[in-house]
């Protein structure tokens, strides 16, 4: 019978597993990698971080002692997160390997009108079989910058007027529309973000300092906080946008004095640093100002951010830079 069969098939085990043998191994690779990943997309998590920075250095480690299963992404996949990196090409494949949440932390910045939209449409598409009745809060982590306006009132709230035409304001404003919570929030520091560094770059001249007035922070542990209180009631969270603060107003003037005294300690001849110190000398002098703090009048912008943590029964831990 074999001899009915054309030479072509006449194939020798050696030769079948040499044939096996040359397999792009590469496919393999990628085939093994999907295989997981669909594996890992089945999976449920309380809270999905998309994008791992800074924040997750705090939000991670209050996670895990809270123990509220999370994931991550970076946009390279590293250190066990999810590769994704957001475009608005219709590429539901990265948002497919994501396992599902009950909270989808945006911590990129979302731009203009569309974005917002397809990224919470894209992940819910590829998410179907989970959220028939329970739906993901999104939250979108956001500056305070917007409410930075001519003619702005003394005490800003999460109520007070923002730059609406802000893009990034724009995409904010389409999340909460969809049911989605925005914190916009102030200067952050701790870990690598330390203001004592930043004295040189936004006061290296007499007449840049002159022009500092309030500064408003927040820390990360903070923001971790703010950020798992959310998710933990989101009945609360839901379509609303809040300012986050450390519920302090500094003025830079006085936060220059302190720094540069904590820096000039042991160095004795250091001419910028004591140079930093004159001017906030003069600049007193030269405006009247007795002592510092400045009032809140004379600092001309103040945030009031209480609402937030009143609303979630929370006062931050972090305050005094």
């Amino acid at each position: 019978m074999s001899d009915c069969l054309p030479s072509s098939f006449n194939v020798s085990h050696n030769s079948t597993l040499q044939i096996l043998l040359r397999l792009d191994i590469k496919s393999v690779e990628i085939m093994t990698e999907v295989i997981t990943q669909i594996s890992s997309a089945s999976d449920t998590v309380d809270l999905l971080i998309l994008g791992a920075g800074w924040t997750s250095t705090f939000l991670v480690p209050i996670l895990k002692e809270k123990q509220v299963s999370y994931a991550a992404t970076t946009t390279t996949g590293r250190d066990g997160t999810y590769k994704f990196k957001f475009d608005q090409r219709d590429n539901l494949d990265q948002y497919a390997i994501l396992p599902f949440a009950r909270t989808v932390l945006i911590t990129f910045p979302l731009v203009g009108t569309g974005q917002s939209d397809h990224l919470r449409k894209s992940y819910l598409r590829t998410h179907e079989e989970h959220n028939t009745n329970n739906s993901p809060l999104f939250i979108q982590l956001g500056s305070t910058g917007i409410f930075q306006i001519p003619h702005q009132e003394l005490w800003v709230t999460r109520h007070s007027k923002y730059d609406t035409s802000d893009k990034r304001a724009v995409a904010e404003d389409e999340l909460l529309a969809s049911g989605g919570c925005v914190l916009n929030l102030s200067g952050l520091w701790g870990g690598t973000r330390d203001p004592r560094h930043w004295i040189d770059r936004i006061a290296p001249t007499k007449d840049k300092l002159a022009e500092k007035s309030s500064l408003h922070m927040v820390h990360g542990v903070d923001v971790a906080r703010a950020i798992l209180n959310v998710h933990l009631q989101p009945n609360i969270a839901s379509g609303q946008r809040y300012m986050l603060t450390d519920l302090m107003v500094y003025d830079w003037w006085e936060l220059i004095l302190g720094f540069a005294g904590e820096k000039i300690e042991g160095r004795s001849g250091d001419s910028r640093i004591e140079k930093q110190i004159k001017w906030v000398g003069e600049l007193m002098i030269d405006n009247g100002v007795r002592a510092l703090p400045r009032s809140k009048e004379d600092l001309g912008r103040a945030y009031d951010s209480r609402e937030f943590w009143n609303s979630f029964g929370l006062m931050p831990m972090r305050s005094r830079v």
